[in-house]
């Protein structure tokens, strides 16, 4: 145990010493559901929020993302029940709570229908996050999940406005940003009008981590390599951001 602690108190020194933020990302399962009929495992649901949170709080991360609103993967057949909807507010309300104590902010997403049934556009997570009512509880654009959903990309951003805390820069396809179909001049140029100033962070698969792309269904080479991926990502987000942000 102490060789961990050591190890990890080691990697957050080493992240500050570059001057490197970090952010986190986490997800439900079935077991804690936080939309589950059962309280239990809708209380199960808000304990791993808090212990995300918690890591993150010993990270240093500002902000933890991702679809922990509700089971990845599981479905009922339906669209969200209102009881369903209801419970995913309650279930949230806490963890936003205890995230403000810890001064971390939560930025949920909303995932294509194909992963999710709760919230799939922007317009419904950003209902979600009002109804929860709390400032630390926001949302997150993802480009590859409007480019499933969203019928008008620059309105989906608008329907984030404020709420928007963070974005994922992902391409249609999982691969290198700007190489395919995301219509990325209309999404760079409404986060600008909107005035969003937060984290552009590059999100996309390879076949490097077996359980990662056995989740993300990815059984062909996306790019290169990690190396040339990372450097054409930073290249295009600088370039896009350079010329609207200045």
């Amino acid at each position: 145990m102490k060789s961990r602690c050591s190890t990890t108190i080691s990697i957050i020194r080493k992240l500050s010493d570059l001057g490197l933020e970090r952010t986190a990302v986490t997800i439900r399962g079935a077991e804690d559901n936080p939309i589950s009929p059962d309280a239990a495992i809708r209380q199960a649901g808000v304990d791993g929020n808090k212990r995300a949170i918690d890591c993150c709080a010993a990270l240093g991360a500002t902000h933890l993302v991702g679809p922990f609103h509700s089971a990845l993967g599981e479905f009922s057949g339906a669209g969200p029940t209102t009881n369903e909807w209801n419970w995913g507010v309650e279930s949230m309300r806490a963890s936003a709570e205890y995230a403000v104590a810890n001064n971390v902010v939560l930025a949920i997403e909303c995932l294509n229908r194909f992963e999710t049934y709760l919230l799939n556009t922007h317009a419904d997570s950003s209902r979600f996050a009002q109804e929860v009512g709390n400032e630390n509880c926001r949302i997150m654009y993802d480009t590859f999940h409007s480019n499933i959903e969203e019928k008008n990309i620059a309105d989906a951003v608008r329907a984030g406005g404020d709420l928007i805390a963070h974005v994922h820069i992902s391409e249609n396809d999982r691969s290198t940003p700007g190489s395919g179909n995301v219509a990325w001049a209309e999404t760079f140029d409404t986060l600008k009008e909107i005035g969003y100033d937060g984290w552009l962070t590059v999100e996309a698969f390879g076949l490097a981590l077996p359980e990662i792309a056995a989740a993300t269904k990815i059984w062909r080479r996306m790019y290169e390599s990690e190396e040339q991926l990372t450097r054409d990502a930073l290249a295009f987000m600088k370039d896009a951001v350079s010329s609207r942000w200045g």
